[in-house]
């Protein structure tokens, strides 16, 4: 049986719907860790699904870091006005930015390790995010700037 605090749990360390989080737990039967795996493939499935659907709407962000000798453009993408406008995505371009100025761009973006999270890619990222919005989310293009 699974308790409302292992799913209330879960939610909070995912921001996954309460019904996949429920389905989740079910599946890693009770397992948080378990469960948390389960979500990230389910994440990965959508986001492949989602990868084939148009962005025609989204916002082009900046960032200039404190020190004002770093500077960062970006443009990020998605398939509706609403998603473009949610603290959801505003966190995930202020997230991206940050990645940007902190990087000097050896690799390619999506193939980095977060900054802030070492397990995750950038892609990853992304694709949390795809999974709490239900959109396709795309990194157009972005300009980064040092002096």
């Amino acid at each position: 049986m699974i308790k409302i605090e292992q799913i209330k749990q879960l939610r909070e360390e995912t921001a996954v719907s309460v019904q996949d989080c429920k389905k989740a737990l079910i599946d890693a039967g009770g397992d948080l860790k378990k469960a948390k795996e389960i979500l990230k493939k389910w994440g990965k499935d959508l986001a492949a699904k989602k990868a084939s659907r148009g962005t025609e709407q989204g916002i082009i962000a900046s960032y200039i870091h404190p020190n004002k000798k770093i500077g960062v453009l970006l443009e990020l993408d998605c398939e509706t006005d609403f998603v473009a406008k949610s603290q959801d995505f505003q966190n995930l371009v202020h997230e991206l930015c940050l990645q940007i100025a902190a990087t000097r761009e050896e690799n390619p973006l999506l193939e980095q390790f977060w900054i802030k999270d070492q397990t995750k890619t950038i892609k990853d990222l992304i694709n949390d995010y795809i999974s709490k919005t239900g959109e396709n989310i795309v990194a157009k293009r972005f300009t980064r700037y040092e002096i």
